[in-house]
């Protein structure tokens, strides 16, 4: 998949993919959740290669647990 973090929003995006096999989700977010795709000088956000806007790295962290806990459902925004 060339530049998969083009075809994502955000995080909960690839967590709740229909078609995306958990390990796949998993690979995806742990890049995203990756030091690497950290914002110079912004350390709480992420943005990698290909993605449309940096997202805070907690919620990558929470996407991941999505899929720990079995890809339930995205939490309410606060």
């Amino acid at each position: 998949m060339s530049e998969p973090f083009s075809r994502f929003l955000h995080p909960f995006d690839v967590a709740h993919h229909p078609s995306l096999e958990p390990e796949v989700k998993r690979a995806l977010l742990a890049s995203w959740a990756s030091d690497r795709s950290a914002v110079r000088d912004r350390p709480g956000l992420r943005k990698p290669p290909g993605a449309r806007r940096a997202v805070p790295v907690d919620d990558v962290l929470a996407a991941l647990r999505t899929l720990d806990q079995g890809g339930g459902a995205r939490p309410a925004a606060s």
